[in-house]
């Protein structure tokens, strides 16, 4: 049986408070993503109504008949946007028992594309539930309250490390966010026992939502699995590989799953993936040589490849495998030279 754990809180107001409480808040930023690569955050500022109301939208787009959640089913899009019904996406090649919206940023389709910059395949429009209208309008606030609060995060990381505050920002002056927005229905794990599968992040951190009162998300560490439950207006944050790329393993991308909600009952989670540019690389943070001396270096992905420096490189060998609908429809080729 899992074990259940309580991750530190990070007050983001800390941050504004007096030069110890400033001090302070960096020093236990730096400590709990070096050793867990998780916490809960407090202070971000974002009213939990809009929260309420994407989750309420979000729930009423999912209770449609099929029928019409699959007009913006994903495989119309080559940018892996729009719907993905439950069993259409893989974690490490196997079904994840959700229903989603991938939602990103609101850019036109690159007509011809550089074989040099693969990843301009990942640029285009959203696709949009007609039958509700208000979510496009909650689901960008969402991304752009949430981009912003990822970027004070980013340069807290970086006065931690003892890099200037702005260190990453050209890294994120047009960054690639993206929001799914996630259904887990209930049932008996007879096809399968993931709700997502085992995994890390690809880009640099993750700020999750999940709906107040749902459980089933889980954190591994030293080999064992913990239950995560959600803290009313709190995040759960957690740093992506390149953070760890960025800073040779001193700060931790964590393996995490979500299991399925049991038999009769569902949740829905808003977890929101802040990325540099498609086609830009993390800068090495200069690490003082204590810190360096703590840092494990960085190995493969969790699928044995190789981890780039350069975000749409490792985004756009996510998608193709994790969504094999559209990747077969339109980008086999890229699969072929990409996914190992």
């Amino acid at each position: 049986m899992p074990g259940s754990a309580t991750l530190p809180i990070i007050d983001l107001t800390d941050l504004d408070g007096g030069k110890d409480t400033r001090a302070a808040l960096l020093e236990r930023l730096r400590i709990v993503t070096h050793e867990i690569g998780f916490f809960y955050l407090a202070g971000h500022g974002i009213d939990e109504t809009l929260a309420q109301r994407l989750i309420a939208a979000s729930r009423q787009f999912f209770a449609l008949p099929d029928v019409d959640k699959l007009e913006i089913e994903n495989s119309y899009s080559p940018h892996f946007r729009g719907y993905t019904r439950v069993g259409g996406e893989r974690t490490q090649g196997y079904i994840d028992w959700r229903e989603q919206l991938d939602i990103g940023p609101e850019r036109a389709a690159v007509t011809s594309i550089d074989p040099e910059r693969p990843w301009d395949v990942l640029h285009g429009p959203n696709l949009w539930p007609s039958q509700v209208p208000q979510l496009r309008d909650l689901a960008l606030e969402w991304i752009a309250r949430s981009s912003d609060v990822g970027l004070i995060l980013l340069r807290a990381w970086a006065e931690s490390l003892g890099a200037p505050a702005g260190f990453f920002d050209d890294a994120f002056a047009d960054p690639d966010p993206l929001l799914k927005i996630a259904r887990y229905p209930g049932h008996d794990r007879t096809v399968t026992g993931q709700g997502v599968g085992s995994h890390k992040d690809v880009g640099a951190l993750t700020l999750l939502y999940p709906e107040p009162g749902s459980g089933g998300f889980q954190v591994e560490r030293d080999g064992e699995w913990l239950d995560i439950d959600p803290l009313p207006g709190h995040f759960i944050v957690n740093i992506g590989e390149l953070l760890e790329v960025a800073t040779g393993g001193y700060l931790k991308a964590t393996v995490h799953r979500v299991l399925p909600p049991p038999a009769g009952s569902d949740r829905v989670s808003l977890p929101f993936f802040l990325n540099p540019g498609l086609d830009k690389a993390l800068p090495t943070v200069p690490l003082s040589a204590d810190l360096a001396a703590a840092a494990k270096g960085v190995g493969t992905d969790v699928h044995g490849g190789t981890l780039h420096s350069v975000y749409g490189l490792n985004a756009l060998k996510s998608r193709l495998r994790a969504h094999p609908n559209v990747t077969e429809r339109y980008h086999a080729e890229l699969a072929s030279a990409f996914v190992r």
